[in-house]
């Protein structure tokens, strides 16, 4: 079954979810769960910390399930 990457943006970060590569690590949620959330939907919350927090722990992902860019003028 295919599944679509996910998409959260802020003013100035989009960040990206692909279900299919994510090895459930769980790392996201136990270092950011401000950020991460594991029982609340959307499960990703932007404005639960600082966009270079958020990078941060995306660069952390292991599988690269997470990924993001820095929002422009034009689309990421």
């Amino acid at each position: 079954m295919e599944t679509n990457d996910n998409v959260f943006s802020n003013n100035d970060i989009t960040v990206t979810y692909n279900p299919s590569a994510c090895i459930n690590a769980e790392r996201c949620a136990r270092e950011l769960s401000n950020v991460f959330r594991n029982s609340v939907i959307p499960w990703i919350d932007l404005d639960g910390a600082s966009s270079d927090e958020i990078i941060r722990q995306v660069k952390k992902c292991p599988s690269g399930a997470l990924q993001y860019c820095i929002n422009k003028k034009e689309a990421c």
